[in-house]
């Protein structure tokens, strides 16, 4: 066993700080640090190996200490300062484990994307990634204006969806060229058209916007359509990520059916 890291100075410890803390340290790196048994597990299960993990001794999950040691990445015990040092959460889950950043492969020819216009809530962003990837989107594209999508808390909400589809920062003629030939649906308030009244079957592109700054998509992409959800007892509106959740999962439902 490695002896146990107490510095905070050791290069690994400096490493693991600024991918939690730094988007430009994530970049340039091309690595991500997930914390936590329940991430690190998911991205096993994905094929993802590790280039190392700190870990506190005592605190350590040690079924998936064995799991990793048959992927041969380095483990490295901490202590506990030092691991409270690294994360990223109020009760530290003693694993954090480093990965290279993900690039799954592109579609050619996608048949259902999502477009997030400027979503800047971590938890909304990665509760949308897990749903694009449950129901079967193809591809998902972020605005310039949204949230880091490996920030930590996007990485926790994500559960392991950064891991199972592609996910593109983009300019928004990157995006018009991305959905070209798809029907683009932006889920509003406010719009005639239900979004089971639309035959999602069709390759499509659900836009979905910030919830406090509303979307600018129907300005940067042609033909953009709303679409609502309705709703009942003078609700005002949904969360973002439960909207997207919804129409994407009829997406899905329509799919399945034909």
């Amino acid at each position: 066993m490695s002896e146990t890291v107490t510095s905070l100075q050791n290069e690994r410890v400096k490493l693991v700080y600024s991918l939690q803390q730094r988007p430009r340290a994530r970049r340039k790196e091309r690595k991500l640090a997930l914390e936590g048994v329940r991430l690190i597990r998911d991205a096993l299960a994905r094929g993802v190996v590790p280039e190392f993990v700190l870990y506190t001794p005592k605190g350590a999950d040690y079924d998936l200490i064995a799991q990793l040691q048959n992927t041969r990445a380095k483990l490295i015990p901490v202590s506990d300062e030092v691991m409270t040092h690294v994360s990223d959460t109020q009760q530290p889950q003693g694993m954090i484990a480093v990965v290279p950043l993900p690039l799954p492969d592109l579609p050619r020819q996608p048949s259902l994307a999502l477009v997030l216009d400027a979503v800047r809530d971590p938890g909304n962003l990665g509760t949308m990634l897990r749903s694009a990837a449950g129901a079967g989107v193809d591809v998902v594209a972020l605005s310039p204006d949204c949230v880091d999508p490996y920030n930590p808390k996007v990485l926790r909400a994500g559960m392991g969806a950064h891991f199972a589809l592609p996910i593109l920062e983009l300019q928004w003629f990157e995006i018009a060229e991305l959905t070209a030939g798809m029907q683009p649906l932006l889920a509003a308030g406010e719009a005639e058209q239900r979004y089971t009244d639309v035959d999602l079957t069709q390759p499509t592109a659900l836009i979905i916007g910030s919830e406090a700054h509303g979307a600018t998509a129907a300005r940067k992409l042609p033909n953009v359509q709303p679409i609502a959800i309705p709703m009942l007892n003078a609700t005002e509106s949904l969360n973002a990520a439960i909207a997207a959740s919804v129409i994407l999962f009829e997406a899905q439902r329509q799919r399945l059916r034909q």
